[in-house]
């Protein structure tokens, strides 16, 4: 089960860009580099040996797979940069999106090569609050008040942070419909309470459980689920609001990498088995929702019901969010201004 293996306290320190090569076993004869996000790094531990063993029985082929961890937006420039990741498992479709429009390594239309638009799981934004949860936080305005502090990752460089924003902001306009001005006060509040903005989710978790700073940490539901199961002596709480957003976890294979090391089977074998049956619960089993309905209902009781808003939703596509929000000078910048 994730966090579970030692202290999380040892992983909360892997912060930032990281690329774990691990031990190459004496007989691999295949070797794939799966790029992901900063706080899959437990659950793809999980997966790979699942995978492997599937890998094995199948074409009796002993497999080495290395994982590179860090805010996805980070990850994405590192594989332009050269990083030469055969897949990447990410928390947001722009930054693969930007694999195929500045380095062509991988076609447009990479979302239709799996389903549900290549996203085999998916989450939800919610507050991690203290024993007692003696801030009183329920929902998204109480996040606003002057006595609350945040602890969340920076939109400007994770997914994770994007989605916070963008819930908040989906809540905000539930709230006061087309009153810009009263979202705009909103969400300037909001930003306002933020005590420290991390690179990534797992340095905004060490922030919160480490150093003890904030009041509420904003991550992924199931960050959450798992924080609380590593760490029971601190009696943690989960506060999932009942207006959030879809937050979903879209896979590729890079083509042009995996095709330079021989990987393109492989490759595309990997993530077809992130649909499978025992993909699947192993990825509930991690707190995450999924969309096989029988492994679903195996987990309900994890999963409170609730509204989820997707991107159309609120900013009409994430083009147009990259560009209005969270791009230099964008609403983001112009909220946090003094």
């Amino acid at each position: 089960m994730p966090f579970t293996l030692n202290k999380l306290k040892s992983k909360l320190a892997l912060v930032g860009l990281s690329l774990t090569l691990g031990a190459t076993p004496a007989l691999a004869e295949s070797s794939l580099l799966n790029s992901s996000y900063d706080i899959a790094r437990e659950l793809f531990a999980s997966y790979n040996e699942l995978f492997k063993e599937h890998w094995q029985e199948k074409n009796g082929e002993t497999l080495e797979i290395r994982q590179s961890h860090g805010g996805s937006s980070r990850q994405a420039q590192a594989i332009i940069q050269g990083l030469r990741a055969d897949v990447v498992t990410f928390n947001q479709v722009t930054d693969i999106n930007i694999l195929h429009e500045r380095g062509k390594l991988l076609p447009e239309d990479w979302q239709q090569r799996l389903p549900n638009a290549s996203s085999p799981y998916y989450s939800t934004m919610a507050f991690l609050v203290r024993k007692g949860n003696p801030k009183k936080i329920h929902n998204w305005d109480d996040l606003t008040r002057e006595e609350v502090d945040l602890v969340m990752p920076n939109p400007k460089t994770s997914g994770n942070g994007r989605y916070s924003y963008l819930a908040a902001l989906g809540y905000a306009q539930k709230t006061f419909a087309d009153d810009q001005q009263a979202i705009d006060s909103f969400m300037k509040g909001w930003l306002g309470q933020v005590a420290v903005f991390d690179t990534g989710g797992r340095g905004a978790t060490n922030s919160f459980v480490e150093r003890n700073i904030g009041d509420a940490l904003l991550t992924f539901e199931s960050e959450i689920q798992g924080i609380i199961k590593a760490f029971p002596e601190q009696e943690f709480e989960i506060v999932v609001p009942k207006i959030s957003f879809l937050a979903e976890f879209p896979v590729a294979v890079v083509d042009r990498h995996a095709e330079r090391n021989g990987n393109l089977e492989l490759a595309r074998a990997y993530l077809e088995h992130l649909y499978s049956k025992e993909a699947q619960r192993l990825l509930a089993g991690f707190n995450y929702r999924v969309y096989d309905d029988e492994i679903s209902a195996e987990f309900a009781d994890r999963f409170p019901e609730l509204q989820l808003l997707g991107i159309q939703e609120i900013a009409g596509n994430w083009d147009k969010a990259m560009k209005e929000h969270f791009a230099s000078g964008g609403k983001l910048d112009q909220l946090q201004r003094r």
